[in-house]
């Protein structure tokens, strides 16, 4: 009935076990580990967590960043196995520098660099935690024209906690001076029981100074969401203004001018 199929994958998300959360083979042998979308191929390893290596409710991002970042610098923070970065990439983005504490994912964002043909250099691949990198990145005096911010719900490492609740102002203040002046931060909340409103009530009061500003929402396709006439139930919390629990917002960031120290 379904002549494309060549696997069938349960993941149990909810299994004390690894192995049945990463997804046990149920039928069929040969398990995909590539997909082309928008013209542009993404490497898959469908075992990889409980999730499978390529988040289909940020596809319209993709298309945006492969739409609108050519010849510019982009870091892609939180990155896992890439694909905003290989997005970028095949809209011809100047250089991309991928940032992911584990060092297993981003090998999947270098299947993808082979696939498509991209250079992979080893200096643009960051291992590291998101906040001693970042101090780095900052110390060194880098800036990029776009910085995507798609962190985890709740992460904790022993350099700082990552929770999209309590402290999610707090990352884009940490990633914003990377942005250069008219530069653009895309923020990603996938918090299920943040409501909409106090996303862009966080973010408009740091826009409050007038050196942030919302340019626009990326909205996630209805493929993903469910249509409306197939819809059994809302999300738990009212996602709006966008239209998902998975909330996309592109910012533009306004630099300060410098004083000249003269007098």
């Amino acid at each position: 009935m379904l002549p494309w199929l060549t696997a069938v994958l349960i993941k149990t998300r909810n299994s004390s076990v690894q192995a049945e959360r990463n997804g046990v083979l149920l039928d069929g042998g040969l398990i995909a580990t590539r997909i082309r979308e928008g013209g542009t191929r993404y490497a898959l390893d469908l075992t990889l967590n409980r999730d499978a290596s390529l988040y289909l409710d940020t596809r319209n991002l993709r298309a945006w960043a492969q739409a609108e970042l050519k010849g510019m610098s982009v870091l892609n923070t939180f990155a896992y196995t890439g694909s905003l970065g290989v997005a970028a990439l095949a809209g011809g983005a100047a250089r991309v520098v991928q940032l992911d504490l584990n060092g297993y994912f981003l090998n999947v964002a270098k299947t993808s660099y082979t696939l498509n043909g991209f250079p992979i250099r080893k200096a643009d691949f960051i291992a590291d935690d998101f906040f001693p990198a970042l101090t780095r990145l900052n110390r060194t005096g880098e800036q990029y024209d776009c910085v995507f911010l798609d962190p985890p719900f709740f992460s904790v490492t022993p350099k700082g906690v990552v929770d999209l609740e309590k402290s999610f102002t707090r990352l884009i203040n940490k990633a914003r001076p990377l942005v250069r002046d008219g530069g653009r931060l895309i923020v990603i909340n996938n918090a299920l029981f943040t409501s909409g409103a106090e996303v862009m009530h966080d973010i408009e009061a740091l826009a409050a100074d007038g050196y942030l500003a919302v340019e626009a929402l990326i909205p996630v396709p209805e493929d993903f969401t469910g249509y409306a006439g197939t819809r059994v139930a809302g999300p738990p919390v009212d996602p709006a203004p966008f239209n998902h629990p998975t909330k996309i917002a592109i910012l533009r960031v306004r630099k300060k001018a410098k004083q000249n120290d003269n007098p």
